[in-house]
């Protein structure tokens, strides 16, 4: 990744810094083995948005996540294990964030604040984790069928999100048109097409810029409004 600019929470190394203590250390297990999986999980995202999915190794996840191979595979079978855990941690993380602000749309707002509020808040969680938008939309769908599948199934939640919203809005604007689910899944599948693209570019920063497009997008299809100028 070009630049110093921070990689996001979801990217958080620790070389040149010290492990946890070793023995006897006054740590609940719990407690340190939540502290090993937030590590490697936050050194696998950081080490594949540095150099890519393909090129990482193993080693490489606990050189930054300061822990031992052993304590490597207590948690993972290996590193598509370790990958896969870590965006779909932070995938979940996007969905909560997601789910928060459209919660706190006042219930008589228009329908379209809510989804303005999803669009907001998945768009800055992204651009604050600029590592974990990489890992996800620019290595995964190249990093094994498991991970394709996995960045597919995101892509369907989306789409389920806007078929539950849309039958929300239809119930107040019975004039909004009934699509097929088909469309759903094509606005999911173009919204992730546009973000990729962007963070492809490495201006990761700039995906809340998208929000007037998502919404235009979204609103000629789902209500036959017309484009946004």
């Amino acid at each position: 990744m070009a630049g110093t600019r921070p990689e996001g929470n979801l990217a958080r190394t620790y070389r040149g810094k010290p492990g946890l203590p070793r023995g006897r250390n006054g740590l609940p297990p719990r407690a340190v083995q939540a502290s090993h999986r937030e590590r490697l999980q936050a050194s696998v995202i950081a080490a594949v948005a540095e150099a890519s999915y393909h090129a990482v190794t193993v080693a490489d996840i606990v050189r930054g996540a300061r822990v031992s191979r052993s304590v490597f595979y207590a948690h993972y079978a290996d590193k598509e294990d370790c990958f896969l855990t870590a965006t779909r941690e932070g995938g979940r993380l996007m969905s909560s964030r997601m789910a928060s602000a459209t919660r706190a749309v006042s219930p008589g707002a228009p329908e379209e604040q809510a989804l303005r509020a999803a669009f907001l808040a998945y768009l800055g969680f992204l651009a604050d984790e600029p590592a974990f938008a990489r890992a996800v939309y620019v290595d995964s769908p190249t990093a094994g069928p498991r991970a394709a599948e996995q960045l597919d199934a995101a892509t369907r939640r989306m789409a389920d999100l806007n078929r539950k919203w849309h039958a929300r809005a239809r119930t107040r604007h019975p004039e909004w048109p009934s699509v097929p689910g088909d469309a759903y899944q094509a606005l999911s599948g173009a919204s992730a097409e546009l973000i990729r693209s962007i963070v492809r570019a490495e201006q990761t920063e700039a995906l809340p810029s998208l929000e007037e497009t998502l919404m235009s997008l979204h609103m000629a299809v789902l209500a036959d409004r017309p484009w946004t100028a």
